[in-house]
């Protein structure tokens, strides 16, 4: 990657580039906070990490907005998807966690100027964390449950390029879901979907929960099944704590 290059983003959308430790998420979310337009990306192209973040200013209700958090994983997976090896396999875990081949490769993260599902947020930013390169030599082989891009064959991708293709592709997912509503989307992402029909575990919010993932409702929100009964676990239930008001 040449650490010159800059991201030509699609129309609608606009680059803000941070550098060193800064993370793109939290200036993004200060960013929302500050009023900025929305369509802001702010990303920072690091050797070993991309990291990138995506301001938006939905216009329903916060539970129906969370729509955003899905599109931007399947405008990654389908970017990535455009760019890697044939053999490359990414999912997408409902948390938002990222698997290629398998093993974790990054995630997800979601914020917004509330946390009330009737309410509709004056911004809501969503975030992606990919690393490119094992934190050490030492790492590849010792911890097989995660892994990188760089390590499942995606040298020759750039990051750059990736950061570009994303974009792309979540726009287009985001027009499709203003003009058609949710129902292509949530056939493409039950289609990326990792676990649905198998046995489930998570910390919701200080309780622990398991159950088998029955699958999502028409909001993205995930079906539990412990025993006789069937939990709704809502997306916005994601919101990163202390960003959102």
């Amino acid at each position: 990657m040449s650490k010159t290059s800059t991201p030509s983003f699609p129309p609608l959308f606009t680059g803000y580039a941070v550098t060193g430790s800064a993370d793109p998420f939290v200036k993004a979310c200060s960013q929302a906070m500050l009023g900025c337009d929305a369509g802001l990306i702010v990303y920072n192209l690091a050797d070993d990490r991309l990291r990138f973040a995506v301001v938006l200013a939905p216009e329903v209700p916060l539970e129906q907005a969370m729509a955003a958090f899905c599109i931007c994983g399947v405008g990654f997976q389908n970017a990535l998807g455009a760019l890697a090896p044939p053999e490359v396999a990414v999912h997408l875990e409902w948390n938002g966690g990222i698997l290629v081949n398998g093993a974790s490769c990054g995630r997800l993260q979601v914020a917004a100027s509330t946390s009330d599902p009737a309410a509709v947020p004056d911004w809501l930013v969503v975030g992606l964390n990919i690393p490119l390169i094992p934190p050490s030599e030492e790492t590849p082989g010792r911890t097989p449950h995660q892994t990188s891009l760089f390590e499942e064959g995606c040298v020759e991708v750039e990051p750059v390029r990736l950061l570009e293709s994303w974009a792309r592709h979540t726009l287009v997912w985001i027009n499709e879901w203003l003009d058609s509503g949710t129902s292509s989307l949530h056939t493409e992402w039950c289609g990326l979907a990792h676990g649905i029909g198998e046995d489930y575990s998570t910390n919701w919010q200080g309780e622990a929960l398991r159950g088998k993932f029955l699958g999502i409702d028409e909001h993205f929100g995930l079906l539990l099944r412990s025993g006789d009964d069937t939990r709704l676990l809502p997306l916005s239930g994601l919101l990163q704590n202390g960003v959102q008001s």
